[in-house]
């Protein structure tokens, strides 16, 4: 079904959502707790990342933005989970 170019091209869109999602939502629990080392950390990562996304999103099939969007959906669960365990 899938070639192997483009089962790994899926993949790391759906790392790359989750990434991106995982950091703005642990970015969001380090501003309410004011931990300023956190949010220049993730405000950094937040925008490294997007600056390797824009690309593959714009140009990408609607597929593509399926699962670039899933991979942001799991970072979002994931990093409110993280952001309790560590405080």
């Amino acid at each position: 079904m899938f070639n192997r170019s483009k089962k790994m091209n899926r993949i790391t869109l759906f790392t790359t959502g989750f990434t991106q999602v995982f950091l703005v939502v642990l970015n969001t629990y380090f501003i309410t707790r004011e931990f300023l080392l956190g949010i220049i950390a993730c405000g950094f990562l937040i925008s490294f990342v997007w600056s390797h996304n824009v690309k593959k999103i714009a140009f990408g099939s609607e597929w593509d933005r399926i699962i670039y969007s899933l991979g942001a959906m799991t970072g979002s669960i994931l990093a409110f989970y993280f952001g309790k365990f560590i405080y």
